[in-house]
Protein backbone atom coordinates (compact mmCIF):
# COMPACT_ATOMS: atom_id res chain seq x y z
CA UNK A 1 0.00 0.00 0.00
CA UNK A 2 1.04 3.59 -0.45
CA UNK A 3 1.67 5.63 2.73
CA UNK A 4 -1.66 7.38 2.19
CA UNK A 5 -3.50 4.06 1.86
CA UNK A 6 -1.80 2.74 4.98
CA UNK A 7 -2.72 5.79 7.05
CA UNK A 8 -6.30 5.63 5.73
CA UNK A 9 -6.66 2.26 7.46
CA UNK A 10 -6.07 3.73 10.93
CA UNK A 11 -9.18 3.26 13.05
CA UNK A 12 -7.81 4.61 16.32
CA UNK A 13 -4.73 6.51 17.43
CA UNK A 14 -3.53 7.83 20.77
CA UNK A 15 -0.18 8.28 22.47
CA UNK A 16 0.26 4.58 23.24
CA UNK A 17 -1.37 2.54 20.50
CA UNK A 18 -2.82 2.37 17.03
CA UNK A 19 -5.61 0.13 15.78
CA UNK A 20 -5.63 -0.42 12.03
CA UNK A 21 -7.98 -2.22 9.68
CA UNK A 22 -5.86 -5.06 8.31
CA UNK A 23 -6.77 -6.13 4.76
CA UNK A 24 -7.41 -9.81 4.08
CA UNK A 25 -4.72 -11.71 2.20
CA UNK A 26 -1.76 -9.81 3.64
CA UNK A 27 0.65 -11.34 6.19
CA UNK A 28 1.22 -9.17 9.24
CA UNK A 29 4.95 -9.94 9.33
CA UNK A 30 7.53 -11.45 7.03
CA UNK A 31 7.68 -15.24 7.24
CA UNK A 32 10.74 -17.51 7.09
CA UNK A 33 10.50 -17.56 3.29
CA UNK A 34 10.38 -13.76 3.08
CA UNK A 35 7.83 -11.89 1.01
CA UNK A 36 5.82 -8.72 1.49
CA UNK A 37 4.05 -8.06 4.77
CA UNK A 38 2.00 -5.40 6.51
CA UNK A 39 5.01 -4.48 8.66
CA UNK A 40 6.69 -3.15 5.52
CA UNK A 41 4.23 -0.24 5.60
CA UNK A 42 4.62 0.72 9.28
CA UNK A 43 6.97 3.62 8.55
CA UNK A 44 3.88 5.49 7.37
CA UNK A 45 2.37 5.11 10.85
CA UNK A 46 4.94 7.00 12.93
CA UNK A 47 2.82 10.17 13.20
CA UNK A 48 5.70 12.23 14.56
CA UNK A 49 7.57 9.54 16.50
CA UNK A 50 11.18 8.64 15.69
CA UNK A 51 10.43 4.95 15.24
CA UNK A 52 7.63 3.00 13.65
CA UNK A 53 5.03 1.07 15.69
CA UNK A 54 5.16 -2.67 16.27
CA UNK A 55 2.67 -5.52 16.44
CA UNK A 56 1.01 -6.12 19.81
CA UNK A 57 -0.64 -9.34 18.53
CA UNK A 58 -1.18 -11.24 15.28
CA UNK A 59 -3.93 -12.01 12.78
CA UNK A 60 -3.84 -14.76 10.17
CA UNK A 61 -2.94 -13.70 6.64
CA UNK A 62 -6.50 -14.44 5.45
CA UNK A 63 -8.21 -12.63 8.36
CA UNK A 64 -9.20 -8.98 8.06
CA UNK A 65 -10.01 -6.37 10.67
CA UNK A 66 -8.76 -4.82 13.91
CA UNK A 67 -5.02 -5.14 14.45
CA UNK A 68 -3.47 -3.50 17.52
CA UNK A 69 -0.02 -1.86 17.36
CA UNK A 70 2.09 -0.39 20.14
CA UNK A 71 3.61 2.99 19.27
CA UNK A 72 6.72 2.62 21.44
CA UNK A 73 8.29 0.37 24.06
CA UNK A 74 6.07 1.36 26.97
CA UNK A 75 2.93 1.04 24.85
CA UNK A 76 3.96 -2.40 23.63
CA UNK A 77 4.78 -3.51 27.16
CA UNK A 78 1.39 -2.42 28.48
CA UNK A 79 -0.52 -3.96 25.57
CA UNK A 80 1.47 -7.19 25.78
CA UNK A 81 0.54 -7.60 29.43
CA UNK A 82 -3.15 -6.93 28.71
CA UNK A 83 -3.19 -9.53 25.94
CA UNK A 84 -1.35 -12.05 28.11
CA UNK A 85 -3.83 -11.55 30.96
CA UNK A 86 -6.80 -11.91 28.60
CA UNK A 87 -8.09 -8.43 29.43
CA UNK A 88 -8.49 -7.31 25.82
CA UNK A 89 -11.90 -8.42 24.56
CA UNK A 90 -12.02 -9.41 20.88
CA UNK A 91 -15.06 -9.86 18.67
CA UNK A 92 -14.88 -11.63 15.32
CA UNK A 93 -17.51 -11.95 12.64
CA UNK A 94 -17.65 -15.19 10.68
CA UNK A 95 -19.88 -16.70 8.05
CA UNK A 96 -20.02 -20.43 8.66
CA UNK A 97 -21.37 -23.27 6.57
CA UNK A 98 -24.70 -24.52 7.88
CA UNK A 99 -24.50 -23.29 11.49
CA UNK A 100 -25.65 -24.18 15.00
CA UNK A 101 -29.28 -24.78 15.92
CA UNK A 102 -29.01 -22.83 19.18
CA UNK A 103 -28.78 -19.02 19.34
CA UNK A 104 -25.58 -18.94 21.40
CA UNK A 105 -23.15 -21.13 23.25
CA UNK A 106 -19.62 -21.92 24.40
CA UNK A 107 -17.07 -24.13 22.66
CA UNK A 108 -14.65 -25.63 25.18
CA UNK A 109 -12.23 -27.86 23.28
CA UNK A 110 -8.47 -28.05 23.96
CA UNK A 111 -6.15 -27.60 21.00
CA UNK A 112 -2.77 -29.05 20.12
CA UNK A 113 -0.37 -29.11 17.19
CA UNK A 114 -1.63 -31.28 14.32
CA UNK A 115 1.81 -32.37 13.21
CA UNK A 116 5.30 -30.93 13.66
CA UNK A 117 5.64 -30.89 9.88
CA UNK A 118 2.39 -28.92 9.48
CA UNK A 119 3.72 -25.74 11.03
CA UNK A 120 0.84 -23.82 12.61
CA UNK A 121 -1.93 -26.30 11.76
CA UNK A 122 -3.90 -27.30 14.84
CA UNK A 123 -6.38 -29.97 15.97
CA UNK A 124 -8.70 -30.72 18.87
CA UNK A 125 -6.53 -32.59 21.34
CA UNK A 126 -7.54 -33.76 24.83
CA UNK A 127 -3.92 -33.35 25.89
CA UNK A 128 -3.63 -29.89 24.35
CA UNK A 129 -3.97 -26.37 25.76
CA UNK A 130 -7.32 -25.13 27.03
CA UNK A 131 -9.26 -23.19 24.41
CA UNK A 132 -12.67 -21.55 24.81
CA UNK A 133 -14.81 -19.59 22.36
CA UNK A 134 -18.19 -17.98 23.01
CA UNK A 135 -20.45 -17.60 19.99
CA UNK A 136 -23.75 -15.94 19.15
CA UNK A 137 -25.91 -16.13 16.03
CA UNK A 138 -26.38 -12.73 14.37
CA UNK A 139 -28.23 -13.92 11.28
CA UNK A 140 -29.03 -16.83 8.99
CA UNK A 141 -29.45 -17.12 5.25
CA UNK A 142 -28.53 -18.92 2.05
CA UNK A 143 -25.44 -18.50 -0.08
CA UNK A 144 -25.04 -20.34 -3.38
CA UNK A 145 -27.97 -22.60 -2.45
CA UNK A 146 -26.38 -23.63 0.84
CA UNK A 147 -27.35 -22.73 4.41
CA UNK A 148 -25.04 -20.18 6.03
CA UNK A 149 -24.93 -18.48 9.43
CA UNK A 150 -23.46 -15.17 10.53
CA UNK A 151 -21.77 -15.58 13.92
CA UNK A 152 -20.15 -13.28 16.46
CA UNK A 153 -17.19 -15.16 17.96
CA UNK A 154 -15.52 -14.15 21.22
CA UNK A 155 -12.29 -16.06 21.93
CA UNK A 156 -11.68 -16.36 25.67
CA UNK A 157 -8.24 -17.80 25.00
CA UNK A 158 -5.76 -17.00 22.25
CA UNK A 159 -4.69 -20.26 20.64
CA UNK A 160 -3.41 -20.46 17.08
CA UNK A 161 -6.27 -20.91 14.57
CA UNK A 162 -8.63 -21.31 17.54
CA UNK A 163 -11.77 -19.96 15.87
CA UNK A 164 -11.22 -21.90 12.67
CA UNK A 165 -10.61 -25.22 14.42
CA UNK A 166 -13.44 -24.74 16.91
CA UNK A 167 -16.02 -23.94 14.23
CA UNK A 168 -14.90 -26.87 12.07
CA UNK A 169 -15.00 -29.24 15.05
CA UNK A 170 -18.61 -28.22 15.74
CA UNK A 171 -19.62 -29.18 12.19
CA UNK A 172 -19.95 -25.64 10.85
CA UNK A 173 -16.58 -24.62 9.36
CA UNK A 174 -15.92 -21.02 8.41
CA UNK A 175 -16.72 -20.33 4.78
CA UNK A 176 -13.59 -20.16 2.67
CA UNK A 177 -11.40 -22.12 5.10
CA UNK A 178 -9.22 -24.28 2.88
CA UNK A 179 -7.33 -25.82 5.82
CA UNK A 180 -10.06 -26.87 8.25
CA UNK A 181 -13.16 -26.50 6.10
CA UNK A 182 -14.51 -27.73 2.80
CA UNK A 183 -13.27 -24.94 0.52
CA UNK A 184 -10.81 -25.57 -2.28
CA UNK A 185 -7.30 -24.18 -1.80
CA UNK A 186 -7.49 -22.61 -5.27
CA UNK A 187 -10.63 -21.10 -6.75
CA UNK A 188 -12.72 -21.20 -3.59
CA UNK A 189 -14.14 -18.19 -1.72
CA UNK A 190 -11.79 -16.22 0.58
CA UNK A 191 -11.87 -16.88 4.31
CA UNK A 192 -14.94 -15.24 5.85
CA UNK A 193 -13.40 -14.31 9.19
CA UNK A 194 -13.16 -10.67 10.26
CA UNK A 195 -11.76 -9.16 13.48
CA UNK A 196 -14.74 -6.89 13.99
CA UNK A 197 -13.78 -5.18 17.23
CA UNK A 198 -11.50 -4.87 20.22
CA UNK A 199 -12.06 -3.42 23.69
CA UNK A 200 -8.78 -2.33 25.27
CA UNK A 201 -8.70 -1.28 28.96
CA UNK A 202 -5.58 0.76 28.37
CA UNK A 203 -6.00 3.20 31.25
CA UNK A 204 -7.06 2.31 34.77
CA UNK A 205 -9.01 5.54 35.25
CA UNK A 206 -11.19 5.29 32.17
CA UNK A 207 -13.49 2.99 30.23
CA UNK A 208 -12.11 0.51 27.67
CA UNK A 209 -11.22 1.88 24.28
CA UNK A 210 -13.65 0.23 21.86
CA UNK A 211 -12.73 0.10 18.17
CA UNK A 212 -14.63 -1.53 15.30
CA UNK A 213 -13.52 -2.32 11.76
CA UNK A 214 -16.07 -2.10 8.92
CA UNK A 215 -17.14 -5.27 7.15
CA UNK A 216 -14.65 -6.14 4.41
CA UNK A 217 -15.70 -6.09 0.75
CA UNK A 218 -15.31 -9.84 0.29
CA UNK A 219 -17.88 -10.54 3.04
CA UNK A 220 -20.58 -8.01 2.12
CA UNK A 221 -22.53 -10.36 -0.14
CA UNK A 222 -22.69 -13.21 2.36
CA UNK A 223 -23.33 -10.93 5.32
CA UNK A 224 -26.20 -9.30 3.45
CA UNK A 225 -27.63 -12.72 2.63
CA UNK A 226 -27.64 -13.40 6.39
CA UNK A 227 -29.35 -10.15 7.35
CA UNK A 228 -26.58 -7.54 7.51
CA UNK A 229 -27.98 -4.11 6.67
CA UNK A 230 -24.92 -1.89 6.54
CA UNK A 231 -22.65 0.15 8.76
CA UNK A 232 -25.01 2.95 9.79
CA UNK A 233 -24.15 2.56 13.47
CA UNK A 234 -20.39 2.22 13.07
CA UNK A 235 -18.52 5.03 14.78
CA UNK A 236 -16.03 6.99 12.64
CA UNK A 237 -12.29 6.52 13.20
CA UNK A 238 -11.00 8.04 16.44
CA UNK A 239 -7.80 10.07 16.35
CA UNK A 240 -7.34 10.87 20.01
CA UNK A 241 -3.93 12.37 19.37
CA UNK A 242 -4.69 15.47 17.34
CA UNK A 243 -2.07 17.89 18.62
CA UNK A 244 1.15 16.05 17.84
CA UNK A 245 3.08 13.11 19.27
CA UNK A 246 2.69 11.81 22.84
CA UNK A 247 4.65 13.40 25.69
CA UNK A 248 8.32 12.42 25.77
CA UNK A 249 7.81 10.92 29.23
CA UNK A 250 5.64 8.20 27.67
CA UNK A 251 8.32 7.13 25.17
CA UNK A 252 11.31 4.96 26.03
CA UNK A 253 13.65 6.39 23.43
CA UNK A 254 16.50 4.03 24.30
CA UNK A 255 14.63 0.74 24.16
CA UNK A 256 16.33 -1.70 21.75
CA UNK A 257 12.91 -3.12 20.94
CA UNK A 258 12.01 0.19 19.32
CA UNK A 259 15.10 0.46 17.13
CA UNK A 260 13.66 -0.36 13.74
Amino acid sequence: MTPEETRARVLYRDGLMLVIDKPAGVAVHRGPKGGASLEDDFDALRFGLPRRPALAHRLDRETSGCLVLGRHHKGLERLGLLFKQGKIAKTYWAIVERGPDEPEGLIDLPLGRLDAARGWWMKVDAAGAQAQTRWRVLGRGRWRDEDATWLALHPLTGRTHQLRVHCAAMGWPILGDAIYGSSRPVGGPPLHLHARGVAVPLRKDGPPIIVEAPAPAHMIETLTACGFSGEADLAPPVLAEVDGPPPAAEIDQDSPRDRR
